[in-house]
């Protein structure tokens, strides 16, 4: 049963002007796996800034609920490719609240937008 839907898509650029303003903030939006790849360079803007927008499409899936903290939500991807979520702490608390046993996630970046789909399954 679908117990969610959420989609958001970010302005790359946008997204990378606001990352630069605000040094700290990669910090407070990403785990350190989601910044960086596995062979330790940086991740991509364009691809951070579709994680970025699955975390905010991971909170309307929620109902949007104040208090999640967006480190208790990281993106990542499987040997296939395919996109994955790991939560914990305030994501998982509400996730569990709702009854959401499983994640759908879908990134995406073209033409300097980035976006995500996110299905909380219960």
């Amino acid at each position: 049963m679908i117990i969610g839907v959420g989609i958001d898509v970010a302005e790359i650029e946008r997204f990378e002007a606001a990352l630069q303003r605000t040094p700290g903030m990669a910090g407070r939006l990403f785990v350190e796996r989601e910044v960086l790849l596995p062979s330790g360079e940086r991740r991509g803007i364009a691809s951070l800034a579709a994680r970025f927008a699955a975390k905010e499409a991971l909170a309307k899936a929620l109902g949007a609920p104040g208090g999640l903290r967006w480190t208790d939500a990281e993106v990542f991807v499987e040997g296939s490719g395919q996109p994955r979520l790991r939560v914990k702490g305030t994501v998982a608390a509400r996730a569990a609240e709702l009854g959401v046993r499983s994640w759908h996630v879908s990134l995406s970046h073209d033409a300097g937008v980035a976006s995500a789909v996110v299905i909380a399954e219960g």
